[in-house]
């Protein structure tokens, strides 16, 4: 018999969507170009305090937001790959879809802090540009337009067909408890936490990482 549980609190939840769009939107801008590219420095400053709010999140976030609860071993994620996966694994993240997640974080974070320092000698240089030398500008440039983006295509693209793969192989949504938050699980287990308080405490985080990201701009003047 199975019983619905909380999962992705409303915190996770927006964060979660909120990404899509200023992905969605960095992509955009970026192809537009001109005038555009002072929307694409704003998403990227929006990108990196989401990603910063996401790894405090991690730590102090509902039961199923933690880190704590999908960082998984290599030999957990070879097992569940050869169908050896735990109950419980079916819950928030799964070992596989964990890993993707966790890539996904890594190569936007450091998607981010190469465009901080990117220069397309043109009309358009990252605020931090001033404080490193030209090889490493050439360097994080490079990255930034032909590799990381070709890196964070492929990722998405591998996120979205796992959705796919579940929804049509195995029957199972997994976008329905990222809007609704709630999941259908065969076995009991604690709900994430998810209410005015915690609600409340992930606002001051936010808030924290935009004036920090803010601030850290500001630096370069």
């Amino acid at each position: 018999m199975s019983t619905k549980v909380r999962v992705w609190d409303l915190p996770t939840r927006v964060f979660h969507w909120a990404l899509v769009v200023c992905i969605v939107a960095s992509v955009t801008t970026a192809q537009i170009g001109g005038e555009a590219m002072a929307w694409h420095f704003r998403s990227g400053y929006t990108v990196l305090s989401l990603l910063l709010f996401r790894i405090v999140w991690g730590v102090v976030g509902g039961r199923w937001s933690r880190f704590a609860s999908f960082v998984y071993s290599p030999v957990t994620v070879y097992r569940y790959l050869k169908g050896q996966g735990q109950p419980g694994h079916s819950i928030g993240h799964n070992p596989l879809g964990a890993a993707s997640v966790l890539a996904l974080l890594a190569f936007l974070l450091l998607q981010v802090a190469s465009g901080l320092i990117s220069d397309d000698e043109i009309a358009t240089a990252g605020p931090f540009v001033q404080f490193v030398s030209s090889a490493i500008v050439n360097d994080a440039t490079f990255y930034h337009t032909n590799v990381g983006k070709l890196i964070l295509i492929g990722l998405i693209a591998l996120h979205i067909g796992a959705i796919l793969f579940y929804l049509f192989r195995k029957g199972e949504n997994l976008v329905r408890p990222m809007i609704q938050g709630d999941k259908e699980v065969l076995i009991a287990t604690e709900s994430s936490r998810d209410d005015v308080r915690s609600r409340t405490l992930a606002a001051a985080v936010f808030l924290g990482c935009v004036a920090l990201v803010a601030w850290l701009i500001s630096l370069a003047g």
